[in-house]
């Protein structure tokens, strides 16, 4: 069997063992078998399901490293098998002068089970990896966005306002950490092309980027209150915590709510209703 055949093979075993509640997906409805379906892995890794079958039937021969990293987060794949992924495919596995978006057991595990809070994991340039339910809730549901706008750094130099209102001090402050972190990443992971394409790209795109990048401007992440937006549940006034995970450069960024504040009750509102819309008089529909 040729390579791309085994990769096709391998791809559908993954997907096949992976059940839906593993990653956050309901498990109602008809299914042939107790996998996800080419749909929601192409969503969760997002890719169009087209690709996706060109992969798995071995006709797309040359996945991206970009592409090899999503379907590896997407298919909660272990170190060993995120390796044998690469080698199919082949390429070698990114190594220690990459940033890496492997997530340990414990992380996932933590996000599984601290389903009270908004939660998502991130990676040494800022991309998002993970996220749990209430997150994309709070803030909306990242799974069919592309690589770029998963990058909080890209989208706040670049992007449209997102639901999160920042003071002018809190918006400096942020800023200077963004771009401190991506000068700290520079310099740890200096064979990573992507991240150096996403600094280059930035600069170009973002005058504010560019200017504060020249100028050597560093910052530092504090537990700061955000406040934020939601079209259903209304104003929310948040604690913002960035953790970062041992042994690594991966980020966890938890969003809490004082006890009995309204900011609790609204919380606890969203991790009921999730992502459904609601009517006029707050029911969902």
């Amino acid at each position: 069997m040729s390579g791309s055949g085994e990769l096709g093979r391998a791809l559908r075993g993954w997907r096949d063992r992976t059940a839906p509640a593993t990653v956050g997906l309901p498990a109602g409805g008809v299914r042939r078998a107790a996998g996800l379906r080419r749909e929601e892995l192409a969503q969760l890794a997002g890719l169009s399901v087209d690709y996706l079958v060109r992969l798995e039937q071995g006709r797309a021969t040359s996945p991206s490293a970009q592409v090899l990293s999503a379907l590896a987060r997407a298919l909660r794949l272990s170190a060993a098998e995120r390796e044998h992924l690469y080698l199919l495919a082949g390429q070698w596995a990114p190594g220690p002068g990459q940033v890496s978006a492997h997530i340990p057991p414990g992380v996932r595990r933590l996000l599984d089970q601290l389903d009270g809070a908004p939660l998502s994991v991130w990676d040494a340039a800022w991309n998002l990896i993970l996220w749990n339910p209430l997150w994309a809730a709070l803030l909306g549901d990242p799974s069919a966005l592309p690589g770029r706008e998963r990058n909080i750094v890209w989208l706040h130099f670049t992007g449209p306002p997102s639901r999160i209102s920042h003071t002018p001090e809190q918006e400096t402050r942020f800023r200077a950490a963004m771009v401190g972190d991506l000068r700290a990443a520079s310099a740890r992971y200096p064979a990573d092309a992507g991240l150096r394409a996403l600094i280059k790209e930035l600069r170009d795109v973002s005058l504010t980027f560019a200017q504060m990048w020249d100028a050597g401007v560093v910052g530092v992440h504090e537990a700061v209150t955000k406040t934020v937006h939601h079209p259903t549940v209304g104003v929310l006034t948040l604690d913002c915590d960035v953790l970062t995970a041992p042994g690594g450069d991966l980020r966890i960024v938890a969003y809490t709510a004082a006890p009995g504040s309204d900011a609790a009750d609204r919380l606890r509102l969203l991790n009921v209703i999730g992502t459904e819309a609601m009517t006029e008089d707050g029911t969902p529909r």
